[in-house]
């Protein structure tokens, strides 16, 4: 189905309301037609004015460095490359990353992180830690048993409530909040207190979905359709 867009300026903007001023003149017929009797729905996108900051050219470049380091290419090629990936991914046209938005600047490194996972190619321990919180580090790290805080490979499963002394087998492990440390991170996890832990590494863990646990060998598909039928009974 064919949609219209419209661009406006909000002139009052509430917690349940907002008004809008059009640029154009709405066309009622055609909003009467899309919404085929229906009440019209739309979807509402704010234009993100701010610049990309400095803090986040430099994680790209920073990231960009690393794969060649690893790769041997050079730079400017991965440069274009992830620029194409990303307005490729999130429609959007092309950009120039001294002047695009912060939106753009974070599905920049969005794509740069997905592309450097699935192709397991290696962080640099400081530019694992210039990463922010609000990208998905930890189920990244998850999904690859990495260390969400240094990047080891070969990473722990970490539950963050602990299951005691129930079977890990009947437990229904899509209620629990997980996240991937090395031995050397899970040992100090147990040490201090997972409270201590956390606010010491600012850690945000996740909830994983049947299909992710299924993957990572914690359940079975079996066992996740015993609970879904025990709990419609």
């Amino acid at each position: 189905m064919k949609k219209s867009a419209l661009m406006g300026k909000v002139n009052q903007l509430k917690p349940n309301q907002i008004v809008i001023t059009p640029n154009e003149d709405i066309d009622l017929a055609r909003i009467s037609k899309l919404a085929n009797g229906s009440v019209p729905q739309v979807r509402l996108e704010f234009v993100d004015n701010r610049k990309i900051s400095p803090d986040q050219r430099g994680k790209i470049f920073a990231l960009i460095n690393d794969l060649c380091n690893f790769t041997g290419d050079l730079p400017d090629e991965w440069e274009k490359r992830f620029k194409w990936m990303t307005a490729r991914t999130f429609n959007l046209p092309d950009y120039s990353l001294s002047d695009c938005s912060v939106t753009v600047g974070s599905y920049t490194i969005l794509t740069i992180l997905n592309f450097m996972f699935e192709e397991g190619i290696p962080f640099k321990t400081r530019t694992w830690d210039s990463i922010p919180d609000d990208y998905p580090k930890q189920r990244m790290a998850i999904m690859r048993r990495l260390c969400v805080i240094c990047g080891k490979p070969g990473a722990d499963l970490a539950h963050y409530q602990a299951i005691g002394r129930r079977s890990r087998s009947k437990v229904d492990h899509r209620k629990f909040w997980f996240m991937s440390l090395c031995r050397k991170h899970h040992t100090e996890q147990h040490t201090i207190g997972i409270r201590e832990f956390i606010a010491k590494y600012h850690i945000k863990p996740v909830r994983l979905e049947g299909a992710d646990l299924i993957k990572l060998g914690v359940m079975t598909a079996s066992r996740i359709k015993e609970l879904d039928e025990e709990e419609k009974s």
